[in-house]
């Protein structure tokens, strides 16, 4: 019997080479493009070009018209605005640096789009992301892992696929190299094959997170202090969202050195500035993890780290810790280790898990 499935067209030519792939294989397809905002959800004149704009629809349907499939649009944008952009507020707002496209594909693109082509009938999910999915029979697990253009892999922003959604969900790209995903749009007249892919956050359009968060909250930043490891004062901080862990421009003050933000704290208002030696730590601890290739850690276990999506893994051992937490000892420190962001544990190209780190710590190197 052919089997069903829904391809999330973004109007990019990831997703357009994704599903005709899938029709080639002799699944039934249909193609739907996720409404997430209007541009005057995000403060910006109607005509002016963002993700999901009418320009993106146009060209989901034109190749689905082309291809011969059905082609639909859902409005998902209340999911949208209360599990990504209002979170994306509310933890700048508490000092941390989030990952909005994983909060994306967690609690909308993956989730609500699997429930609703379920609920339509539909066997699978796909979507244009380069990672590969496969069943290990051993231990009865669906893996995630990474694809083979390592220079575009994407497992990074899917480490929270949950095993009910990695079994509905395929990942037609995983094998194919970017170059080969443009030539095959090309010979198959995709009008998407030129398009130049997305950059950074959708709905930051012009990369000023801190213009965004006042214009949604309706409020100006507090200003706070700037201090030292110490504590001591070294001048006056614009409010701690216009500030990240590792920056060094835009800081405003004179020293006798390179200066970089060190740390942020939320409850007191400021910001650490200190050395390029004080952004190395050794650790991190974890919460809210997410396991892939097993069920549960209950035992130290030798990984590959990432802590950031651009970042070269780091070999470390994670550890089982109270409250569902992890903690995480690298064999050697990491630079401008992030909370807020996600770290990824890594065996080989599977990925074990991950989770939102929670802070930074030292531990000590005789333990």
């Amino acid at each position: 019997m052919q089997k069903k499935v829904m391809v999330a067209m973004s109007g990019g030519v990831d997703s357009s080479v994704a599903a005709a792939l899938l029709l080639e294989q002799g699944y039934e397809v249909c193609g739907v493009t996720l409404k997430l905002f209007s541009n005057s959800d995000i403060g910006i004149e109607e005509r002016t070009r963002t993700c999901c704009s009418l320009e993106d629809v146009q060209d989901a349907r034109s190749v689905a018209y082309k291809l011969g499939f059905e082609h639909y649009v859902f409005n998902f944008g209340i999911h949208f605005q209360n599990s990504v952009m209002s979170r994306f507020v509310d933890e700048y707002l508490h000092g941390r640096t989030p990952n909005p496209c994983i909060d994306c594909n967690r609690y909308v693109k993956f989730s609500k789009l699997i429930d609703r082509a379920l609920l339509m009938e539909q066997d699978y999910i796909a979507t244009g992301h380069y990672a590969r999915i496969e069943f290990n029979g051993a231990t009865g697990r669906y893996e995630l892992k990474k694809a083979r253009d390592i220079t575009k892999d994407q497992t990074y922003v899917l480490y929270a696929l949950t095993q009910h959604e990695l079994a509905h969900t395929l990942f037609p790209l995983g094998d194919m190299l970017k170059k080969e995903v443009r030539e095959y749009a090309d010979e198959h007249g995709l009008v998407t094959a030129r398009k130049p892919d997305s950059q950074d956050i959708c709905f930051v359009v012009d990369g000023d997170y801190a213009g965004f968060i006042e214009k949604t909250t309706g409020q100006d930043s507090k200003p706070g202090n700037f201090v030292d490891a110490k504590g001591n004062i070294l001048g006056t901080h614009k409010g701690i969202i216009h500030y990240t862990i590792g920056q060094r421009r835009g800081i405003g003050l004179s020293f006798d050195g390179p200066r970089y933000v060190v740390d942020k704290d939320y409850e007191s208002n400021t910001v650490v500035i200190g050395t390029e030696e004080e952004l190395y730590k050794n650790g991190l601890v974890a919460a809210d993890i997410n396991w892939i290739s097993i069920p549960s850690l209950s035992e130290p276990m030798t990984v590959n780290v990432k802590t950031r999506y651009s970042q070269k893994e780091a070999p470390a051992t994670i550890f089982p810790g109270d409250s569902g937490t992890v903690s995480v000892r690298f064999d050697e420190p990491q630079r401008a280790i992030t909370p807020g962001q996600a770290v990824v544990f890594y065996d080989g190209e599977t990925v074990v898990g991950g989770g939102t780190i929670l802070k930074s710590v030292n531990f000590d190197p005789g333990l």
